[in-house]
């Protein structure tokens, strides 16, 4: 298993992430209806900030993520997740792997998989 690095991101909260705009070359993970992760960070949130004038736009180091090849990563999902992973891609899903919190982005030959930076080593040891 590679080590996981910090991914640095930008956080948004925000009542306007419908039909905003982004770059094309930056994963947006929409963790939640009104909040959403963009790696790696993006200055330019004006399509939100420009509808919503109290978003929260935040420079985030709190994960950590590494990318696997798709044999690599099913291997890694069928041993220690409990919940069924969907085959289409590509896919953001969320949940426990290895009974800490996880972001997948899954791709045809790729997955990255994201977890909370202080849990980082712990994911690494328990999925090894």
């Amino acid at each position: 298993m590679p080590e996981l690095n910090r991914l640095p991101a930008t956080r948004i909260v925000s009542t306007a992430l419908d039909g905003a705009v982004w770059p094309e070359n930056r994963l947006v993970l929409r963790t939640a209806a009104d909040e959403l992760l963009i790696i790696p960070p993006v200055a330019d949130v004006s399509s939100v900030t420009s509808h919503d004038p109290y978003a929260i736009v935040v420079e985030d180091a709190s994960y950590a993520g590494v990318w696997l090849g798709a044999d690599e990563a099913a291997a890694i999902l069928r041993r220690h997740c409990e919940w069924r992973v969907t085959a289409q891609r590509p896919q953001f899903a969320q949940g426990a792997i290895a009974g800490i919190a996880t972001k997948l982005w899954l791709e045809a030959d790729r997955v990255l998989f994201v977890v909370p930076a202080p849990y980082a080593v712990e994911f690494e040891e328990r999925i090894v």
